[in-house]
């Protein structure tokens, strides 16, 4: 794996010495040019550790030990600063603003060396390998549904991936008390659902309660007693 050293000014020490999240991210912009130029541009204040590119091209923007600018405002298990305590990588892809496509196998191989790369680093748990939706899912929706979540699961033990059942469905009060469980903010529970589904149900995403999507959520439970 080669990586180009490409390093972004936006960026600041972390609050806490614990790196215990991974958090993917699209780009959401016309091409990978005008990403890298922005994730590096001190005006913008974004940035993230990494950026892969199409053909699979990876870099490096910010220091592992440092805070990048990737998540925003965010939440997960309790946790807010969601900066301090994670990796960022970028894949770039024009998203559901400019025409949101599947991500190129080169470009998925290279995430793949370049995340079991940073698991071995830091102790980061399966439960929180994340998509940008899940710690801000009233704002965000990368990486998106065509996210090979699956196979980075099953096939290299990178993230989580459950296999649910269809199940009654239980009162709301107990979807969203299953939700929380998992780490989502449940303070909108639609956007709360809908980032679920998007990361462990893509094939139907539209943040309501079914028996399927209730499955998957019981099944995730199971894997993280």
């Amino acid at each position: 794996m080669s990586v180009i050293n490409h390093p972004s000014p936006n960026f600041e020490p972390r609050r806490t010495g614990v790196v215990d999240m991974l958090i993917f991210h699209y780009t959401g912009m016309e091409n990978g040019e005008a990403a890298l130029a922005r994730l590096c541009d001190p005006q913008a204040k974004v940035s993230a550790h990494y950026l892969i590119e199409d053909d699979g091209r990876i870099f490096a923007l910010v220091p592992e030990d440092q805070r990048a600018w990737h998540a925003g405002q965010a939440f997960w298990h309790g946790e807010t600063d969601i900066n301090s305590r994670s990796i960022g990588i970028e894949l770039v892809n024009p998203g559901h603003e400019f025409g949101y496509r599947a991500f190129p196998e080169a470009q998925i191989a290279a995430l793949i060396s370049l995340s079991l790369g940073i698991l071995g680093r830091h102790p980061i748990p399966p439960r929180n390998v994340l998509g940008h939706s899940d710690v801000a899912p009233t704002r965000k929706q990368d990486p998106g549904e065509m996210f090979p979540w699956k196979d980075l699961a099953e096939s290299h033990g990178i993230g989580l991936w459950p296999c649910g059942e269809a199940v009654f469905i239980p009162p709301e009060h107990v979807v969203l008390a299953g939700l929380a469980h998992v780490g989502y903010d449940i303070w909108d529970p639609k956007a709360a659902l809908t980032a679920f589904q998007r990361h462990f149900r893509p094939w139907k995403v539209d943040g309501l309660v079914d028996e399927e999507t209730i499955g998957r959520l019981r099944a995730l439970h199971r894997i993280l007693r």
